[in-house]
Order: structure tokens, then C-alpha cells, then sequence
């Protein structure tokens, strides 16, 4: 029996639904009994918890009688509805099965999980969405018609705390989708009604902070202590108290939060935008009739934030969205495809040439691509951009550049300097023009003034000192943010008079515009630097090695030493924050922090001058070194999620570690360790670039090999050549995994647990022998012996997957049992997800149809919680193999198209992997000889077109299934 066709509801009053009817529950006790049984969903609840629950602890003589009539009661008034009975005696109590999504109370769990993932990965359009569905569940107050006083003491509170827990979590994606305004009035209410939940009260004051009411966010901090003394005789606690201090500081970094308004990856702007009401005239005026913009112009006038700006302005034009690709932390051009390919999220892990997976991704969209900062790879974007505008009609790019790209078609709008005030203006130009600060290079510092708590404004005394700065700034807007942080500190007659010694613009009027602007760029920027302290200066040219930004972990590993201790980065760095030289963004839990393009190239320059270049670099790369052996230690543990979002944040930094073995003599095989160490926590899975993993590892494999003749690579190399050969497998290379093979065989690798463990995916995979099974058991041993849990972990999956294609029920049944307990055991969502996974793939090849189907939804709804893109292809197919057997073809039919949709994505190709392709072969077989051909083709068809596959795998309820497991892991 089970509860198909059941639905429970306990976020509110007690709800049972059966289909469209709903199931009155109108005995008291038999809502206390139904509650405690849901509470307990799946598990054995024992006579003495439910006799417990029922009478208050105080179970009358006679309890165990009455209970069993109570159950009785239950099972009838559920029986009525002509469903199976999901009540089920066991020998200790009672148990009610619930199938996956059947209770609220699940479901909102699950989305919650899916949320947290989308925020970790900064995806907070996602996280709101997910969170708002979640709480919509929520029909009051929970159990509200359960009269039970230990629920009500017990299990009430801790699910009230869940919901105020989420809202805290939407209310934090919110805050930084820039919904300020928006939620002002829920925080009001919710500070309110939980006036010692302090986060609520600095959620309020961070959302009137930014819509510009200090004041009211100052009072908002004295309301919150004025209640906490009340209540419970204690001040605020300390992010209450920091963020109150960061309020009266007009900390810069408070106003950072992501808007995405329309479709695409555009980062919400940091700062109000002035101006430039002409240039995104012209601009909307070109994309509305070419194909090819690029916005040309100076470092630091302004190109970037223009062509931001008019993207989002311009979004709703564009039915496939806005896609940002900022190359300023790209070196090298070979990478450009594949960034692109990763900013569009076009994930193909085989080994087609990256530059027709990005064609095709982009073949029938509609769509503006932003290739941002290309001055220092100009060829290779130009490259891309002409054969991308061939062969996608819909697409349209716009470029900044401080040069052209050169190509037939391409429209160029040079950016200049912020309009400035002529030389006689004051008040207003000649008593006739516009105020001062119409004029956008006034207006701007104005903005920057205030945004830096300046008490600056203008009049009379002041004002034609304001527009000749202005002026002698040349109205570049960089040059000008930069002054107005000083007039925090400064007037603007003393900053003139500290330009007047740094100065040296060119005297020659008649010279080309652009060195003077350069020259006065550079100068400000150099004086920005002579301001700052000795250890400022020190910090800030050795922070130009990192690329796209770090964290303060990196910060202090990288850039401490006898000039800077450890225990003062994190100051000097705010000093920097303070001073805009640094810009600073909180993502999920971490803080981030970024040199503008311009400042970091400012900033490398002074690391050569000082001779620290190198020495910087290799600190650089040894912290890197550190963290993916960390994060390759900690593979197949609670916090493989955690590390792989932190992964994908510092993957431009990774690549110039890697990069940095390749230049320095003797670092290779660095390099090498690098590369293994993520492929090992499955980093290039996870993210979709396996195609880059594999050509990293062979750079420093290429490297680290003697020459033809010499001495073999020992079991170092053999088992980089193992990885390489697993790599070419799961691309579908074979003849690539054959020859890293061969390289393996070598006396030295003989106990290398790698080469054990390729032996035997290849075994498994290629030949589809049974030889596989015992290999890889060997490969799981020598891997434990070896300490590399992850990898054994690995190995044991592998094992269980053999014995489920090529062994007898019994083994398959114990491997995949053992590999659940391992998953369990380690706490790994991964892991989890696969682990039932591998048991859906044993009960479909050796028992019941409909207990996999189960199985592998689970499983396929846990890799979307955490946001697996390597799982679902291999989940849907196997899924498909299943409904396939319970006699739903229509639907497998569908399932083996969407499967076969995800395979082209993510570029698996059956053919090389034979028990799959042998699998699948027999189910297509299956199902169109039931179908017929036409009725088989057309669903197959559907299936391929469906986009988001987990939903709709998920929620058909066509197939019968059995329970899905349910517990998370320990």
C-alpha cells in the first residue's frame, strides 16, 4: 500500500485532499494521531510516542486498547475515499507512508533547500522565487486545529522558527535584488510582531538605508535597543551594533546589491548612474539597426557603466535576455569560447570544439551579448564576434573597448568625457545656462560626495572652485569618484591645491585628446595613491594579482608578511574600501572584494616597480594550490556543496595559478596537482567544464612527461594519465581514454589506485565486462588504504553501478546498500542523490518497476537542490528505463527525449558507454514497438523540448511508484 493520490497539509489547520475531494478529519484525537504520524512521515512512530502525544503524557489505563481503535478510526475514514491505506502496524507502532511532495510540510522544506543553493551561487532571482513559493504554503498558524498541548509546546515553536526563517532568507534575496522600498512595510510589521529577533531590525535598517532615510535607519537601531532592554535587559548584539556603526560611517558597501530586471547575468549598479542621456540615445539608436555596437574610449571614462546601463534599459527588447561577459580578468585568448560559453550557461562537458557548442546554443535566441573590457584580446574577440553574427541571426553584441574590433558591420561610438562647465561659469553659465550641476561631470561628484558621507555642497564660496576641478579632472568619471571620496576630508580649494604639484597635463592644445586624458587619469590616480598609508600603497599593488576578485582568507595569505601582518589586512583593507580603491560586495555568506580594471593595473605596475611581482604570484598561487587540495580533501563531506560554490567564484584566480605553472620554470607539476585536485572534488562537473579540466591536465601532464625514450613518469604521472583517461571516457573519447591508458601501464603504477579505478570504469564502461566488478573493488580498497576517501567514494559508486548492469541481484543489492550507507554516513548531498540513484538503477534491473521510478525522482529532485548539471542526463534516462516497465510508454517516450536533450547539453554520448547504450537501445526498442513509430517519434519529440526536465519528470504521477526514501543525510 501507499498514499498515491494523498495530500497532506500541517503548515495551518490539519488538511487531507484526495484528488479534488477533501477528507474531513473531525475527531480531536484523530487529528492529534494524524499529526503525529505526519510529523513522523515514513518512520516507525512507537505506541508510546503516539500514547503520549495523545493523552498529554498521561496515558489513561487501557491506552495501547484505545489507540488501536484510533487507528482503526483512521484507517477507515481514509479507506473511504476507495484509495489504498497508507497506515501501515509495524511491530513497535505505526507507520504513514507519504510519498515525495504528498505533505506541505516536505515541500516546503525542499524549496527552502533549493533556495539556500540558489543564493549560495548568487542566483537570488531564483532564491526569492523559490522562497515566496514556499512560504505561500503556509496557510496560518501550523497544527491550528491540533489540540494537543505537546505538540503545541514541542513542535509548534520549532516550525514557527522554520517559516521565520525563511522569510529572513527572502527578505535577505530581496534586499539584494534592490526591493529596498518593497518590503519596508513587512519589516515594519515583523520587527514588531518579533521585536527580539534582531535580524529582522537590521534587515529594516539596511532597506531604509537605502531608499535614502538614514535618519529613519539611525531610529530604527535606537527603537531595536530600546526593545531589547525592555524585554530582556540586554543591548544589541554585534551585527546590530556594526551595522549601526557602518550606517554613521556611510559605508559604500551597504548600498551593494544584485537587480536583475530582466532576463540574463546583469549585475544590479552599485551607484546611481549621472547622466550620458545622449550617448544611450545613439546607442538604443544603433542597436535598433545594427548588429555590432562597440563603445570605444579612455581607461576610466566610463565605457562599462554606460554600456550596463543601456543593456538594462534596452533588456525587454531582447526575448532571450542580456548576457554579460566581463573579460578584464581573462589572459588568455584560448579561454575567451569557453567564458562565453560559461556566462551564457551554454554547458556541453563532451569534446565537440567549443566553438560549435556556442553556436548552436545561441543558433534560434534572440539575444544581446555584452563583451566587456576586450582592448587586450581585440583579435581573438573579433575572431568570435564575426563568426558568431554569421551563424546566429538573432544575436546581437555590443562591445567596450578602449579600440575597435575591426570588423565589417561594426558600428563605433566613442565615449567621451562628462559634459564640464565652461570656463566662466559659476552659479549658472553666463547668467543664462544651466545650474552648476546640470552639468554631468558636477552632477557626479556631487552623487560620489554624498554617497562617501562627505558633508560637501555647493555655493557660492565654492562654486567656481567645483567646476574647475571638474575641469582640470577632464571630466573622466573615474578621475572624479576618486577626488570626491577626499572631500570627506578636504575642501575643494585644498584638494586644487594638491592636484597643482601632480599635475603635468599636457601643454599642447593642439595634441590628440586621448594621452591627456590618459596623463590625467593616471595623475589622479597616483595621487589617490600618494594619500594612502605606506601599508595601503604595499597592499594595494600586491591585490593586483588577483583576477575577478578574492575574499579576506585570500587577501591575508597572499598579501601578508613582515610590511603587513596578518592581523591588519582586514583594516588596511577597509581603509582602501574607504578611500574606492577596492570595491566590496557580500555574496551569500562571504565578502568579496575587486580592484576597478584600471586601479589593478595601476596597482601591478607598482608591484613591478617594487620587484614583488614574482614572489606575490607564487603566494598567489600557493594559496590557490592549498584550496583545491582542501577542497579535494573535503570531497564526498557535508560541505561539497559549500566548496564548489566557492569554487565557481574563484575559478578566474585558479586559472591564473595554473597559468603562473606553465610561465614559472619548475612549477609544473604544481600545475598538475591543481588540476587533479579538481577534478577530484568534481569541480569540472559541477561546472560544466570538463572540456577545460581535461586541457589543463594535459598542459601540465605534457610538461611533467620526459621526453620520448626517457626514463616513464612513475606513479605520479601514471596516475595523472588515469585521470586524463577517465576524463576521455566520460567525453565519449575512447580513443583518447586508450591512449592516456596505455601511458598508465608502467611497473611503477601497478598499486597507483587510479589507474586501478580507470581500469575498472573502463572495464565497466567500454567492454561492459564483469571483470569490472572485482577491479573496481580493488580500486575502492587501494583508495582507503591511500586516505583518498572522496575518491573512494567514487570507486564504490562505480562498483555498485557494475554490479547493478553486469552482476546478480543479491551483489547489486548489497553494493548499492553499502554505497547508501557511505553516502549516509558522510553527510554529502552529492553523494546522497547518487546513492539513490544507483539503487533506483538495482531495483529497476533486478526488481520493481515502480519502487525506481521513486528512487530516482528523489534523486533527481535532491541534484536540483544543489544545483547538479552533470546528474539529471543520467537520471532521466534511467527514469525513462523504468516508466518504461510500469507500462507508461507514452511518458518514457517522453522521458528518453528529454534525456536525450540533457545528453546533447551536457555532450554524454551513449555509443562509447556500453551498458547504457545497451540499456538504452532495449527501452527505445520496448517502446516503440508498443507506441508504434509515429506515436513514439512524436513523443520523443515533446520530451527534447522540454527545458527545465526536473519538474516535469518529477511531478507525472502517471507511473506507479513507490515511496520515495526520505531523511536527509546524517
Amino acid at each position: 500500500m501507499n498514499s498515491a493520490g494523498f495530500e497532506f497539509g500541517i503548515l495551518g489547520p490539519l488538511d487531507v485532499l484526495h484528488g479534488p475531494d477533501r477528507v474531513a478529519v473531525k475527531a480531536a484525537k484523530l487529528r492529534i494521531l494524524l499529526a503525529v504520524l505526519l510529523l513522523n512521515a515514513n518512520r516507525v512512530v512507537s505506541v508510546e510516542t503516539l500514547t503520549d502525544h495523545l493523552w498529554d503524557q498521561d496515558p489513561p489505563a487501557g491506552a495501547r486498547n484505545t489507540l488501536q481503535n484510533y487507528v482503526l478510526r483512521l484507517r477507515r475514514l481514509l479507506a473511504g475515499t476507495g484509495a489504498g491505506v497508507p497506515l501501515l502496524t509495524r511491530p513497535h507502532g505505526y507507520q504513514l507512508e507519504v510519498t515525495a511532495g504528498a505533505l506541505d510540510l516536505d515541500r516546503f522544506d525542499v524549496l527552502l533547500r533549493r533556495a539556500r543553493t540558489a543564493a549560495t551561487a548568487e542566483e537570488m532571482e531564483q532564491a526569492s522565487a523559490l522562497l515566496r513559493e514556499a512560504l505561500r504554503l503556509w496557510r496560518g498558524d501550523p497544527l491550528l486545529d491540533v489540540p494537543s498541548e505537546a505538540l503545541r509546546r514541542d513542535v509548534v515553536p520549532a516550525l514557527r522558527e522554520r517559516r521565520l526563517d525563511a522569510l529572513q532568507l527572502r527578505i535577505e534575496a530581496d534586499l539584494a535584488l534592490g526591493r529596498h522600498e518593497r518590503v519596508l512595510v513587512e519589516l515594519r510589521e515583523l520587527t514588531a510582531a518579533h521585536p527580539l529577533r534582531e535580524r529582522f531590525w537590521a534587515q529594516r535598517m539596511l532597506a531604509l538605508y537605502r531608499s535614502e532615510r538614514r535618519g529613519e535607519a539611525l531610529g530604527c537601531f535606537h527603537e531595536a535597543r530600546r526593545a531589547l532592554a525592555a524585554e530582556l535587559g540586554i543591548d544589541p548584539g554585534t551585527e546590530l551594533r556594526e551595522l549601526h556603526q557602518r550606517l554613521l560611517s556611510a559605508d559604500a558597501a551597504l548600498i551593494s546589491h544584485h537587480v536583475v530586471k530582466v532576463r540574463g547575468n546583469l549585475p544590479a549598479p552599485v551607484t546611481t548612474f549621472i547622466g550620458r542621456r545622449q550617448e544611450r540615445t545613439e546607442l538604443a539608436r544603433l542597436l535598433a539597426t545594427g548588429r555590432l555596437v562597440t563603445l570605444t574610449g579612455v581607461g576610466g571614462v566610463g565605457k562599462t557603466r554606460l554600456a550596463r546601463q543601456a543593456a538594462e534599459e534596452l533588456g525587454s527588447g531582447f526575448p532571450d535576455g542580456v548576457w554579460l561577459v566581463d573579460l578584464a580578468a581573462l589572459a588568455e585568448p584560448r579561454l575567451l569560447i569557453r567564458t562565453v560559453n560559461h556566462a551564457l550557461g551554454a554547458r556541453d562537458q563532451s569534446a565537440r570544439p567549443e566553438a560549435d557548442i556556442l553556436r548552436d546554443h545561441l543558433r534560434d535566441k534572440r539575444l544581446l551579448l555584452v563583451l566587456d573590457n576586450c582592448e587586450h584580446m581585440v583579435p581573438a574577440v573579433a575572431g568570435l564576434a564575426g563568426t558568431l553574427l554569421l551563424a546566429c541571426p538573432g544575436l546581437q553584441v555590443l562591445a567596450t573597448s578602449r579600440q575597435r574590433l575591426g570588423l565589417q558591420g561594426e558600428h563605433v561610438l566613442p565615449v567621451p568625457p562628462l559634459p564640464l562647465p565652461p570656463p566662466h561659469a559659476n552659479g549658472r553659465d553666463a547668467g543664462t545656462g544651466p545650474p552648476l550641476t546640470g552639468y554631468d561631470a558636477v552632477a557626479l561628484l556631487v552623487d560620489r560626495a554624498a554617497a562617501a558621507g562627505a558633508a560637501f555642497r555647493i555655493d557660492r564660496h565654492n562654486q567656481a572652485l567645483v567646476a574647475q576641478l571638474c575641469r582640470r579632472l577632464d571630466g573622466i568619471p573615474l578621475a572624479i569618484e576618486l577626488a570626491a571620496v577626499r572631500l570627506s576630508t578636504l575642501s575643494v580649494g585644498e584638494i586644487l591645491e594638491r592636484l597643482d604639484g601632480r599635475f603635468r597635463l599636457l601643454a599642447d592644445g593642439n595634441a590628440t585628446p586621448t594621452p591627456r586624458y590618459h596623463q590625467a587619469l593616471y595623475d589622479v590616480i597616483e595621487w589617490s595613491h600618494d594619500l594612502c598609508t605606506e601599508s595601503e600603497r604595499l597592499l594595494w599593488a600586491q591585490l593586483s594579482v588577483f583576477s575577478g576578485g578574492f575574499d579576506l582568507e585570500a587577501a591575508e595569505a597572499v598579501c601578508s608578511g613582515p610590511d603587513v601582518p596578518r592581523h591588519e589586512v582586514l583594516d588596511i583593507l577597509t581603509g582602501l574600501a574607504h578611500k574606492s580603491i577596492i570595491e566590496v560586495r557580500v555574496q551569500a555568506a562571504r565578502t568579496r572584494y575587486r580592484l576597478l580594471e584600471t586601479i589593478r593595473q595601476y596597482g601591478r605596475q607598482r608591484l613591478d616597480d617594487l620587484g614583488l611581482r614574482t614572489a606575490v604570484r607564487r603566494r598567489h598561487h600557493d594559496h590557490y594550490r592549498r584550496l583545491a587540495a582542501e577542497s579535494a580533501a573535503g570531497w564526498c563531506g557535508a560541505r561539497e556543496v559549500e566548496w564548489l560554490c566557492r569554487l565557481r567564484q574563484e575559478l578566474p584566480n585558479l586559472r591564473s595559478a595554473l597559468d603562473f605553472c606553465v610561465t614559472e620554470p619548475g612549477r609544473a607539476h604544481a600545475g598538475l596537482e591543481i588540476a587533479a585536485n579538481l577534478t577530484r572534488n568534481r569541480f569540472w562537473f559541477f561546472s560544466s567544464t570538463i572540456a577545460e579540466g581535461r586541457q589543463w591536465l594535459e598542459r601540465m601532464y605534457g610538461l611533467c612527461t620526459p621526453p620520448a625514450g626517457a626514463a616513464g613518469t612513475g606513479a605520479v604521472g601514471a596516475g595523472a594519465a588515469a585521470t586524463l583517461s577517465w576524463l576521455s571516457l566520460i567525453q565519449g573519447d575512447r580513443q583518447g581514454a586508450e591512449a592516456f591508458l596505455a601511458e598508465c601501464r608502467v611497473p611503477a603504477a601497478q598499486a597507483v589506485p587510479a589507474v586501478a579505478y580507470v581500469e575498472g570504469v573502463q572495464a565497466l564502461l567500454v567492454r561492459g565486462s564483469a571483470e569490472a566488478i572485482p577491479m573496481l573493488a580493488r580500486a575502492r580498497q587501494l583508495f582507503r588504504q591511500a586516505g583518498e576517501h572522496g575518491d573512494a567514494h567514487m570507486a564504490t559508486m562505480f562498483w555498485a553501478m557494475a554490479c547493478a548492469f553486469l552482476g546478480e541481484r543479491d551483489a547489486a543489492v548489497a553494493a548499492a546498500g553499502a554505497y547508501l550507507a557511505e553516502a549516509e554516513a558522510s553527510g554529502a548531498a552529492w553523494a546522497y542523490s547518487w546513492a539513490l540513484w544507483t539503487l533506483g538503477l538495482v531495483e529497476q534491473r533486478h526488481g520493481s518497476a515502480g519502487e525506481s521510478v521513486g528512487l530516482i525522482r528523489e534523486s533527481l529532485r535532491r541534484q536540483q537542490d544543489i544545483d547538479d548539471r552533470w546528474g539529471p542526463a543520467w537520471g532521466s534516462e534511467v527514469l525513462a528505463w523504468a516508466v518504461a516497465r510500469t507500462g507508461d510508454h507514452i511518458l518514457a517516450a517522453e522521458l528518453l527525449g528529454a534525456a536525450g536533450h540533457l545528453r546533447q547539453v551536457t555532450g554524454v554520448r551513449l555509443v562509447g558507454l556500453r551498458p547504457f547504450h545497451d540499456a538504452h537501445a532495449q527501452a527505445v526498442a520496448a517502446v516503440r514497438r508498443e507506441l508504434g513509430a509515429e506515436a513514439y517519434e512524436a513523443a520523443r519529440e515533446r520530451g527534447s523540448r522540454i527545458e527545465d526536465v526536473i519538474p516535469f519528470a518529477c511531478a507525472s504521477d502517471r507511473s506507479a511508484s513507490g515511496p520515495a526514501r526520505s531523511g536527509d543525510p546524517k
